[in-house]
């Protein structure tokens, strides 16, 4: 089934591509949360209104993670944590707890844009990509201290 994305969608497309999906993930997941339209006669001749207003859309969207991005660049955060005696920690930092502490400073980020390859199981300094929009990325350093 042919669909107009609404929405990025990740691992599938951008807002205003054209794309094939099985009609189920169509039918059950993109059409019901008004991620896609389906790609009628109509809708496609609507397609070019649309890909004037996403564009719009998108330099206000790039503009405001540039200036988020500026922002965090300089935001140090310190988490402490309990820990053995070999500075491997009892438990770990994940994204959550990133963005919690970003919540404290005073910027809402959600965890699904933190970008851990992995939790943080050590004491020490690390650099923190923050995947601001698909073409804006931040970074935050963090601080992972023993907890006394």
């Amino acid at each position: 089934m042919q669909i107009i994305l609404q929405e990025d969608v990740e691992k599938l497309g951008n807002r205003g591509q054209v794309v094939e999906v099985a009609e189920g993930y169509a039918r059950n997941f993109l059409l019901p949360r008004k991620l896609a339209l389906e790609a009628s006669p109509g809708n496609m001749k609507r397609l070019e209104k649309m890909r004037a207003a996403f564009a719009k859309k998108a330099a206000v969207e790039i503009a405001d993670a540039q200036k988020l991005a500026e922002l965090l660049a300089g935001v140090l955060l310190e988490i402490s944590r309990k820990s053995g005696d070999n500075d491997q920690l009892f438990g770990s930092v994940t994204s959550a707890d990133i963005s919690e502490a970003l919540g404290a400073k005073g910027y809402a980020i959600d965890k699904r844009k933190i970008q851990l390859a992995e939790p943080i199981k050590a004491i020490g300094n690390f650099d923190v990509a923050i995947r601001l929009h698909r073409e804006v990325t931040a970074s935050v350093k963090l601080a992972v201290k023993k907890e006394e």
